[in-house]
């Protein structure tokens, strides 16, 4: 089963170097063993674009935006067993934030992808 974790978090500003390095090594580790398919960390809102529909009219409006209490910072596709493995997966992810983040506070979401893909 393919997974995307999106991560959220208030936070702004880069991770501290050992959790970044700690991040690395899981995600290569992920990547050698099949697992990880796709990653990355997002550039802040104010670097981006939404395009919208609203009352029958398309737009586009530049970042920042209106602020939000979370943002996406990054994401993981995984090819997974199953729920079970993906929850074992963020819930060992997010640990590494727990110890080497402190005061770190974020959601990592576990969504299942509708097909299977390529």
């Amino acid at each position: 089963m393919r997974f995307m974790f999106i991560v959220k978090s208030a936070h702004s500003g880069p991770p501290p170097p050992k959790l970044m390095e700690a991040m690395h090594k899981l995600a290569d580790r992920e990547i050698k063993a099949g697992r990880m398919l796709d990653n990355g960390g997002l550039m802040p809102v104010a670097m981006g674009a939404q395009v919208r529909i609203a009352k029958g009219q398309l737009s586009v409006l530049d970042g920042p935006f209106v602020e939000a209490k979370e943002v996406i910072g990054g994401y993981a596709v995984f090819e997974l067993q199953g729920k079970e493995e993906a929850v074992a997966s963020a819930t060992e992810f997010m640990q590494l934030h727990k110890d080497l983040f402190p005061g770190w506070e974020g959601t990592c979401e576990i969504r299942t992808f509708a097909s299977p893909g390529p």
